[in-house]
């Protein structure tokens, strides 16, 4: 063979040399797309199935599935009550010892976003007071929505107030207090003032000692640090609602004053803000009557076989009008919740309260 045979040759070599390179390196690069590939769809899986099964973690707060809740509620068939967004249903958390809970089952959001659901969520966690309801965990799953609370043996103010026994005046007194130092706290003393926009007996709960608790945080709003009020679409319930939210006014802490006035005069002569089969005309908006009795000095006429509050007719009177500075139209003169307090603790004087207007136009 002459040199040119030799030189062909090596070439030759030299060609498959570089093309076995080529192929293997091509294998090579596209075993690495295929892993790759394989790896982002089966991380993409499990992300999604992550988020199905628990989309976010609430600090302080347990989650739970939805079937570790309706295994608790035995099918959701207990009814403890039905509001206007949800129904409470009692359960027992085998897991904890038989803890008895509410379970409050959300029949839809109340037209909030994600993110003020996460936000309200992440607030009510933080909250630690003995006149709140405590939540214990929630559910959202799906299109599942629950909050898991501690169970309120005595069930609602409402219940309380309007059945057949009367409870007695240190009692309602005592509840009365409890829940205005419940206000003080959302108000001013926890990390996010909170404005609880439905202030009414339905949503004030009683524990094993009849302690108030504030319940039902569905209508909150929250404000940050720096706020001292909001604007939003009307919340609350009728007959409860102060005049700010019919006349588009910023939203304040003081309208759940307002609210707790009308609720207070209902604990103290224990009937409903608004009575239709009311004997007298006169009689059937509990907040106007409760204003002409005290003006006209007549204060007793609001009470019926309540021989021990009619013995203690000054508390009585006082209690009267710390309400008529609650619900005043102008939220500038209504107390703050925490001169609320101090005002029935008896740690600051009060004053004779001007004319609240009419109160029609709010049960209207």
């Amino acid at each position: 063979m002459g040199p040119g045979g030799g030189y062909s040759k090596k070439k030759d070599n030299s060609t498959l040399i570089v093309v076995g390179s080529v192929l293997l390196s091509s294998s090579g690069f596209l075993n690495f797309l295929l892993l790759l590939t394989i790896y982002l769809v089966v991380s993409r899986i499990y992300y999604r199935k992550a988020k199905v099964s628990q989309p976010y973690l609430v600090m302080n707060l347990k989650y739970f599935t939805y079937e570790e809740l309706e295994e608790a509620t035995n099918g959701f068939k207990e009814e403890l009550g039905h509001g206007g967004f949800a129904t409470v249903f009692k359960g027992v958390l085998g897991a904890d010892m038989g803890k008895f809970v509410a379970v409050k089952r959300l029949d839809s959001m109340v037209k909030e976003s994600e993110w003020e659901f996460k936000a309200e969520m992440s607030a009510i966690s933080r909250t630690n007071h003995r006149n709140l309801v405590q939540l214990l965990g929630y559910c959202n799953e799906g299109e599942h929505r629950m909050l898991v609370y501690e169970f309120m043996s005595n069930g609602s103010l409402a219940g309380f107030l309007f059945g057949e026994s009367r409870p007695n005046w240190y009692q309602r007194r005592e509840i009365a207090l409890g829940i205005a130092r419940g206000l003080l706290y959302l108000h001013e003393e926890c990390n996010s003032q909170i404005i609880h926009c439905d202030i009414k007996p339905q949503n004030i709960l009683l524990d094993d000692s009849f302690t108030a608790r504030i319940s039902d945080f569905g209508l909150a709003k929250l404000l940050k640090m720096d706020q001292t009020h909001t604007t939003t679409g009307m919340r609350g319930t009728r007959g409860y609602l102060a005049p700010e939210w019919f006349k588009n006014m910023p939203i304040t802490g003081k309208v759940d004053v307002y609210s707790y006035g009308i609720m207070l005069l209902e604990i103290i002569c224990c009937r409903r803000n608004f009575q239709e089969e009311a004997e007298d005309e006169d009689q059937m908006v509990l907040a106007d009557w409760a204003y002409d009795c005290y003006e006209q000095k007549k204060v007793h006429l609001l009470l019926q076989n309540d021989d021990e509050a009619m013995d203690d007719i000054k508390k009585l009177e006082k209690y009267v009008m710390i309400a008529m500075w609650c619900i005043q139209e102008d939220p500038s003169l209504r107390p703050t919740a925490k001169k609320l307090t101090m005002m029935l603790e008896g740690t600051v004087e009060v004053s004779i309260p001007p004319d609240p207007s009419s109160f029609t136009s709010s049960i209207q």
